[in-house]
């Protein structure tokens, strides 16, 4: 998947027949949603960002050689800007929930907000991953590996190391066959490759089983 263009203003139009897909960014205030999305947009960080503000960008990219449109929408964090979360949970075609591995309240969140996304769609069928990010405070960890492997029969594999442009494609790749499928009853939740990723901005993420 490569990047067309930085960025697309909201009110464009999209191509016809382009494929257009919409992921949601999830997570507490303060845990790196905006800087991994800005990131990705723009490869760039932002010098600040209010955590009480929801951004939406579009950009375009190829998937297996097609044009295609992305739409990221990046969620406010706190806790009082949850009225338009259900609708977010019900749009989404996928989403990444994120915390940091400094915050356990975080990562607790990271959970409850896993569980009201099942609520809501009512299926196990979605692509969901969780990102552990701020890897580069380790000294600050409060989050466990054996804790954010706490869903999975096997907590102590490091599988590889991916970075913010792969969790993403991974997504986008996975989508159009959960759709293909979504008449299918799933009796277990989806995760992309069954498994939790640590990010810290461009450095790469740590990828670690979680069900």
């Amino acid at each position: 998947m490569e990047l067309e263009n930085e960025m697309i203003s909201s009110s464009s139009n999209s191509s016809a027949g382009s494929r257009e897909y919409k992921v949601v960014m999830l997570g507490a205030g303060g845990v790196g949603k905006s800087a991994m999305t800005m990131q990705f947009i723009s490869h760039r960080f932002p010098d600040y960002h209010d955590p009480t503000i929801e951004d939406a960008y579009k950009t375009q990219v190829r998937i297996d050689d097609e044009p295609a449109y992305l739409d990221i929408l990046d969620t406010a964090g706190q806790a009082e800007f949850t009225a338009m979360r259900d609708q977010y949970m019900r749009g989404g075609e996928g989403f990444i929930i994120c915390y940091s591995i400094t915050d356990r309240q975080s990562f607790q969140e990271a959970a409850e907000f896993k569980e009201l996304i099942y609520r809501v769609r009512h299926t196990y069928d979605i692509p969901l991953v969780l990102v552990g990010n701020k890897i580069d405070l380790e000294e600050f960890r409060q989050v466990s590996e054996v804790s954010s492997c706490s869903f999975s029969s096997n907590t102590s594999t490091l599988c590889k190391n991916e970075g913010i442009n792969t969790i993403i494609e991974a997504q986008l790749k996975c989508i159009p066959q959960i759709k293909k499928n979504s008449k299918r009853t799933q009796k277990e939740p989806l995760w992309l490759n069954n498994h939790v990723k640590e990010a810290v901005g461009d450095k790469k993420a740590s990828f670690k089983k979680w069900k």
